[in-house]
């Protein structure tokens, strides 16, 4: 379970990164508190450490429940799987939201299984 714990505050870490940029290009572009609109680089870069709250509501009891029921390295292995998404989907949106397709779809593979096959587990153990 240390590997999931690893990867959980890894995951917390980024989304404290996003977090550092969004604040960084408020400033950068003149955004004023409590603004969430002016210049696209900065709404873009808000809209990533948003998605990213949005997608940790799903991803950190997920990832804790497929390492509890099913195995928790493979729970880490997808967790960093997940960490990698948000990084491609972080890059990508800034630069073009078109861009975030990928970044998204490696992000919504990695909880859907996480979620999937903790679910799976529990009724595993529930029934057998």
């Amino acid at each position: 379970m240390e590997f999931v714990t690893v990867v959980i505050i890894l995951t917390l870490v980024e989304y404290m990164y996003f977090g550092a940029m969004a604040g960084q290009a408020r400033v950068k572009y003149g955004v004023e508190a409590p603004a969430t609109t002016g210049n696209p680089i900065f709404e873009r870069t808000l809209r990533v450490q948003q998605n990213t709250l949005e997608q940790l509501v799903v991803f950190l009891p997920s990832i804790w429940f497929f390492a509890t029921y099913v195995n928790p390295f493979i729970a880490a292995l997808l967790g960093i799987v997940f960490i990698v998404g948000r990084f491609v989907y972080f890059t990508g949106y800034v630069a073009d939201p078109s861009k975030r397709t990928t970044g998204f779809l490696i992000t919504f593979v990695a909880n859907a299984v996480l979620l999937l096959g903790g679910l799976v587990g529990a009724i595993m153990a529930w029934v057998g």
